[in-house]
């Protein structure tokens, strides 16, 4: 039975212009469902910078330290002959991994790459404050992707005093930093701690048709829809730099962990396809990391689903040095990459 506390007002984190939606957070009834996102890993081309860069600029905090090489590792990510080095950061609750490919080396991210391309994909970053963050970023002469931080409008009740800022790391990864006035956003973002950059609400993705990737999202891996809006307008348009963006965005979550957020363009429409032969270690490569308690379970059901598999199958991690003992790669309807894990 829907209770009251289940119909909640949702607002998209990067709205402009948004239009309230009730929703159902109810979960619908999946097998193998993910019981949270655990991270975004993100192949980059030089890890000495990469550790550099997000610890230093973006307050991360270095963790594990590892290299890996085999078969099992090859079957898992679809790379022949590789060795990679992958590095955990941590920001307060959340958690990314940095990937160099220290052998096969991949493409870099084409130059013109746009906000709107299907293979976009940002992590959210909260801050405290968005003119001490922009500051401190033009400092440390980050490159913008938003022409500035845009701080939505008063009269938009819905999203009043929300400010964001895209900007792009060493390799050219898109990030976002966030802030929310004091009436909006999770507590845990309003805690006065004295520090400026404080965790990732979500992981944003450009998607062709929303319904569609809600099949693969809710129906198969059983996230649930917190939140719907459609954004539009000046704020909109110079947050992503494309003009006349219009977008439908849902906000996905599991369990724990950051959300997925959907972005479907609704305008324009002539957003690239992500590339057929897009690898683990080509640089655009994002892979979001979910957990489950059953990978042979969830395979099976993705299986079923007709999903894309880049392993081989499910892959049993002899050593756990990265953290699991199963895992499988797959992508989403539009190629964006998901890690099942099993830890």
């Amino acid at each position: 039975m829907l209770k009251a506390s289940d119909l909640r007002p949702r607002v998209s984190l990067s709205a402009s212009i948004c239009r309230l939606v009730f929703v159902r957070l109810s979960v619908p009834r999946v097998s193998a469902a993910a019981n949270s996102v655990d991270a975004v890993e993100i192949t980059v081309s030089d890890m000495h910078r990469a550790v550099d860069f997000y610890p230093k600029v973006l307050s991360f905090e270095k963790g594990q330290d590892s290299e890996v090489t085999g078969e099992d590792y090859e079957h898992l990510e679809g790379v022949f002959g590789l060795r990679m080095r992958v590095v955990k950061m941590r920001l307060g609750d959340e958690s990314i991994e940095l990937t160099e490919f220290l052998a096969p080396k991949g493409r870099p991210i084409p130059v013109d790459s746009r906000s709107n391309d299907r293979w976009f994909q940002h992590i959210a970053i909260i801050v405290s404050d968005m003119d001490r963050a922009y500051a401190w970023l033009r400092q440390n002469k980050v490159e913008h992707a938003s022409s500035g931080p845009q701080r939505l409008p008063d009269w938009n009740k819905n999203a009043a005093g929300i400010s964001a800022f895209y900007f792009k790391d060493p390799d050219e990864h898109p990030v976002e930093v966030l802030q929310f006035p004091a009436d909006k956003g999770a507590e845990k973002w309003h805690q006065r701690n004295g520090k400026l950059f404080l965790g990732i609400d979500h992981t944003a993705i450009v998607v062709w048709d929303t319904d569609t990737s809600l099949k693969f999202y809710r129906d198969l891996l059983g996230m649930r829809v917190a939140g719907e809006s459609e954004n539009y307008g000046t704020e909109q348009e110079h947050l992503n730099n494309v003009f006349g963006a219009h977008l439908r965005i849902t906000a996905l979550r599991a369990s724990s962990g950051p959300g997925i957020e959907l972005l479907e363009y609704l305008s324009p429409r002539d957003s690239r396809p992500f590339p057929a032969d897009e690898r683990a270690n080509d640089l655009l490569h994002r892979q979001t990391i979910l957990s489950v308690a059953d990978c042979s379970a969830a395979a099976q059901q993705l299986q079923a689903g007709k999903t894309s598999f880049v392993s081989s199958g499910v892959v049993a991690n002899q050593n756990g040095q990265l953290g699991f003992k199963k895992a499988f790669l797959v992508r989403d309807p539009d190629g964006h990459a998901i890690l099942i894990t099993e830890k």
